[in-house]
């Protein structure tokens, strides 16, 4: 069974959408990285010789620990984006990995790096709500 695909007007349209965000999540992954690596006092724009406080010095932990969960998130979406590319340039973008069909535009348009289609997924996400119960 031959596997539908989109054409490549539209296949180009999803290439540039992916790259566009791709730049995006690079940009910002830099962003927090270059912040992270100022330092709290720094970037507080406290450079006075005093000593930190307690409280500070724990806001200022919460707020590198946040940061580097943010930027382990973005790193694994530059993973994701960076397997659409390649899935686009082997001839395999757009068709869900589930069931073959086409991925809707909709949702590709919301989510470039989608793998399953909104029906599978579902599926997906329904036997995982009742494996935990």
């Amino acid at each position: 069974m031959a596997k539908k695909k989109y054409s490549e007007e539209k296949l180009k349209y999803f290439e540039e959408l992916i790259q566009k965000e791709l730049k995006e999540s690079i940009a910002y992954l830099e962003d927090i990285s270059h912040t992270q690596s100022k330092g709290a006092r720094e970037n507080s724009g406290d450079l006075s010789s005093y000593a930190f406080h307690q409280a500070d010095q724990g806001s200022d932990t919460n707020q590198m620990e946040q940061n580097v969960m943010l930027m382990e998130e973005e790193r694994k979406k530059i993973r994701k984006l960076n397997d659409a590319l390649r899935r686009l340039f082997d001839g395999h973008y757009g068709n869900c990995e589930m069931c073959g069909e086409l991925i809707s535009e909709a949702r590709l348009e919301m989510l470039p790096y989608s793998t399953y289609c909104i029906d599978c997924k579902e599926k997906m996400e329904d036997k995982k709500r009742r494996q935990r119960r």
